[in-house]
């Protein structure tokens, strides 16, 4: 499988964020041609990455030769991730880049909205509580004017077949969209950049998932799935690959060989007849230009795989026709594809590397430019075009000759911080992202503004190639790495913790981490809280290139009014020379994807009160991430990662207050069938175990407690529903902690989710809680005592609220961890 991939990533990596400008294959560069033939285009329409029909994708791009993009209105940012602890925009950030490696494989073009994904809703109606319908439609308004699509194909329906109330809320925004693109009266202000446009139809690709479906053999059908020579598998194939590149997901998907069916039904526009084409102009010759049909079926004719620069001559040709066009978008989007062709067929490679993987504004750095042509055409060099700098040449590359070219550059005063364009600005609200240009909305990500511009010629035409700053090593495993040029700022500030526990009506002890490139003097460094300063701290002095904790001391009667989870965030500002900096770097680093930079606010979320916790030891079970662990170490509280060596008897368990079993633990964790019987016994001698959240996707075991229950799919979706205590006498809502309705308040993102839907007599429910106009659920928190000890399994989503600083959620919480320090009450 690393092979079939890493096959197609070469195919499509001559692409706008390829840090490297390298050739596609031969295959790749005929199937390019074939595609310059083709005018339709299709626009895919869903809510979430994984949602795309990878199968119709792979087979429009790869077999109709069709202009496919998918939109995924977000980028993934409320799910939850099955590799590693990121969430929110970490996540998003994450998913993006698994979906344009995703793109990579099938071929199609990736673009996105600027709504975020808030987590599971359960119809439309609740999702447009949180998106603003008009601003979201807004943004597919404007891709849609900007990419022209012919067609529009949305994954799901307007109504509860789609399953998750963001996907029917995709199919509305599309439907609302396509009415709206070819309305001059529609978002008015966009036509000052762009034309209306008004696509032939939109389409609802039906489906069958699990018992839903939607599908019936009076929709319109198409076969997809055929076997490839040039791919060396079938299009169903090729999607099993594309599909399980979602990993934070664990979307890995099988590889179907064989043909299968696509079901359409027509929604808006014209209606299909014959095809999904039907009334559009498929080629130049629709477009009374059979000149330039005659020259693609020439190229597609006479071209040679083994020697695919002998088309070059062909292609000038060809470009010089398309260069007569009047229809200046169309001439501008085939120019570019076949530049692409071209520069492919000369074998042309070029990379602007350094050894840094970091830089400053203002820094100066060595660059080597490096490029390779491999074709019977001469290619020359005429000039290279730097930030600062311009240098004229006329350099003819000698075939199959690296040439190199070194320089010492300068990065301008001004550039930017290399960070995701959608992160720059604080969000419009907790559901979208703030982009202020909007050239960018639509865009995975931001090309490079750093870049070495090659002005090339061969024959008579010239070419204009970027060539982005990028940092190379050379890894032991990996080989060749090339990455972008990380832009970060002069000083990384931040809190040593991400949280800070205050006792009631003590002062607290904040320590700030500053790390900065250049001599600091005279710096001021400010706590706030809103625009409440807590403290500032002058004649800050700081050395170059070294780690500096400050520690600040904030009194208790400055956050005595601090409400829970509400007002409670401190954020630093370190002010130098008058700059200000509020920003702290962070690197996300999977194999799968690329080495990514964001950037985080300087802030902290400080727990103040009364919060009371007996346990002191815990041991901890990794699930698929969270930050539970470090959350509890915050609070003071020893924790232990638990390994197979020390589930060899329970006896090894003792010593544990109690042990806390992570989000999913039972989907991720193999060998949990073994473990379960050796906790079973620590329970049964009088420990405590807390087992969060388990889904019903691959699971381990059944047999997750001392008595069965049945997960299901229930979950509390609304973050505001009320909250009943079934009975609150219970130890659990005692001790240490009383624990009120009011402990419910200002929790994000959801209650719960994948409740036990039924359980032996022996568990007791504690809370009772639904979705607005839904039954009530009793499955949230389920307690039982076995032996001596204790055992709880609980939904509720505290991998969410606890490191949002929710002192309700942590109240609970420690309320369970010390359930078996409870000597007061019998349960």
């Amino acid at each position: 499988m690393k092979y079939i991939l890493l096959l197609f990533i070469l195919l499509y990596s001559f692409n706008t964020f390829s840090q490297q400008i390298r050739p596609t294959q031969a295959a790749g560069i005929y199937k390019e041609i074939n595609t310059l033939k083709r005018l339709p285009k299709v626009l895919y329409f869903a809510a979430h990455p994984d949602d795309e029909n990878t199968g119709l994708l792979s087979w429009l791009v790869n077999q109709q030769y069709i202009n496919t993009a998918y939109l995924s209105l977000t980028r993934g940012d409320g799910g939850q991730n099955l590799i590693g602890s990121e969430q929110g925009a970490a996540l998003g950030l994450i998913r993006t880049h698994e979906l344009l490696e995703a793109r990579k494989v099938d071929g199609a073009k990736q673009l996105f909205s600027t709504a975020i994904d808030f987590g599971f809703s359960k119809n439309p109606e609740d999702t447009f509580k949180q998106w603003n319908i008009d601003s979201i439609t807004a943004d597919a308004v404007w891709i849609i004017r900007k990419f022209k699509p012919d067609v529009i194909i949305t994954r799901f329906p307007p109504t509860s077949a789609a399953g998750h109330g963001q996907h029917s809320a995709s199919a509305i925004i599309a439907a609302e969209a396509f009415k709206a693109a070819g309305d001059k009266n529609r978002y008015p202000e966009q036509l000052t950049h762009l034309d209306v446009w008004q696509p032939k139809r939109l389409v609802w690709n039906t489906f069958r998932f699990g018992s839903t479906n939607t599908t019936n053999e009076n929709q319109f059908k198409v076969t997809v799935g055929q076997y490839d020579p040039l791919l060396g598998m079938g299009y169903g194939e090729l999607a099993g690959v594309s599909r399980s590149l979602h990993q934070s997901q664990g979307a890995g998907t099988p590889s179907v060989a064989g043909t299968t069916t696509e079901y359409f039904t027509s929604v808006l526009g014209e209606p299909i007849i014959n095809s999904l084409f039907d009334g559009i102009k498929l080629n130049w010759t629709d477009l009374q230009r059979s000149d330039i049909d005659q020259a693609i079926d020439l190229l597609i004719e006479q071209y040679d795989f083994l020697k695919p620069d002998l088309s070059i001559p062909n292609l000038l040709n060809l470009r010089k026709l398309i260069r007569t066009l009047n229809d200046e978008q169309l001439k501008k989007e085939k120019l570019s594809a076949i530049d692409h062709i071209i520069l492919s067929a000369a074998g042309f490679m070029a990379e602007m590397i350094t050894n840094k993987s970091e830089a400053l504004a203002g820094e100066e750095l060595n660059f080597q430019l490096n490029i390779i042509s491999r074709s019977t055409s001469p290619l020359s060099i005429q000039k290279i075009q730097l930030p600062s700098d311009v240098k004229e040449l006329n350099t003819t590359l000698n075939s199959d000759s690296l040439t190199s070219f070194n320089f010492q550059i300068t990065i301008p005063n001004d550039a930017e911080i290399a960070e995701p364009y959608w992160l720059k600005y604080p969000q419009k609200s907790a559901s979208q992202y703030n982009v202020k240009v909007d050239s960018l909305i639509g865009l995975p990500l931001r090309e490079s503004p750093l870049n070495a511009k090659l002005t090339l010629y061969i024959q008579d035409e010239s070419f204009e190639v970027s060539v982005p700053f990028s940092y190379k090593k050379l890894d032991p495993i990996k080989g060749d790495v090339v990455e972008p040029l990380r832009i970060i700022p002069d000083v990384n500030i931040k809190f040593s913790q991400s949280l800070f526990f205050q006792k009631e009506g003590s002062p607290i002890k904040l320590g700030v981490n500053i790390y900065s490139h250049k001599n600091i003097t005279n710096g001021i460094l400010t706590i706030k809280n809103n625009d409440q300063i807590l403290s500032s701290l002058k004649n800050i002095n700081l050395s170059a290139n070294t780690d500096t904790t400050i520690e600040v001391l904030i009194n208790s009667d400055k956050t005595k009014n601090f409400s829970n989870a509400m007002d409670n965030s401190l954020k630093a500002i370190l002010e130098v020379s008058g700059k200000l900096y509020n920003k702290n770097q962070e690197l996300i680093r999977y194999n799968h994807i690329p080495t990514l930079q964001y950037f985080t606010p300087a802030n902290t979320r400080l727990m103040s009160g009364d919060l009371k916790v007996k346990a002191h030891k815990i041991g901890y079970i990794q699930g698929a991430g969270d930050f539970i662990p470090d959350f509890l170490r915050m609070a003071g509280i020893e924790v232990t990662i638990l390994n197979d060596n020390d589930f060899s008897n329970a006896k090894n368990l003792a010593e544990f207050d109690a042990i806390i079993a992570g989000i999913r633990v039972i989907n991720v964790e193999k060998r949990m069938p073994h473990w379960m019987s050796i906790l079973n016994q620590y329970i049964h001698d009088g420990g405590t175990l807390i087992m969060q959240f388990n889904t019903l996707q691959d699971m381990s075991t059944t047999k997750i407690g001392p008595y069965p229950f049945t997960i299901g799919r229930d979950r509390v979706t609304e973050e505001t529903a009320e909250v009943q205590f079934l009975d609150p006498n219970h130890p659990l809502l005692n001790y240490p902690n009383k624990i009120t309705t009011s402990d419910f308040q200002g929790w994000v993102q959801e209650m719960g989710l994948y409740f036990p839907t039924s359980w032996d007599k022996q568990y007791i429910p504690l809370f009772e809680m639904h979705d607005t106009g839904e039954e009530a659920l009793t499955g949230s928190t389920l307690y039982t005592s076995y032996g001596k000890g204790h055992f709880i399994y609980t939904s509720l989503s505290f991998f969410r609220q606890l490191p949002m600083g929710n002192k309700g959620a942590a109240k609970l919480f420690f309320n369970m961890i010390s359930i078996g320090k409870n000597e007061k009450k019998k349960l």
